[in-house]
């Protein structure tokens, strides 16, 4: 699975981005597509997750800010980021949980930088 993502940028505070990310190559039953992210100096933290039906998580730093979605036939999944805050600064990356033959299997992107500026 090759997971390419896409929207990051730098915005003012109170601005707004969507990410977006591209599974191709499956070779997995997908079971869960999210997203993580990792600011300077602190470990990577899960933003949000859906699942094939359609259940949602998300972090309590993000709810009722961020919205996650997917499009199930082009294998895509969204996060639209809005009221965004410099402590959103971090590196973004898409993940993928997938089942083959009972295993499971986590596959990550390259990240997308997003910059919220003061």
């Amino acid at each position: 699975v090759q997971l390419q993502a896409s929207g990051g940028g730098l915005v003012q505070a109170g601005g707004s981005l969507r990410l977006s990310c591209t599974a191709s190559r499956i070779t997995v039953s997908i079971n869960a597509m999210g997203w993580y992210r990792q600011a300077p100096g602190k470990q990577r933290e899960l933003v949000a997750t859906i699942t094939s039906s359609d259940s949602i998580n998300y972090a309590n730093s993000v709810k009722g800010r961020f919205t996650i979605s997917r499009d199930n036939a082009k294998n895509m999944v969204y996060l639209q980021m809005d009221s965004l805050k410099p402590e959103d600064t971090a590196v973004y990356y898409c993940n993928v949980e997938g089942i083959y033959y009972a295993r499971k299997y986590t596959y990550w992107g390259q990240g997308t930088l997003v910059t919220v500026s003061s």
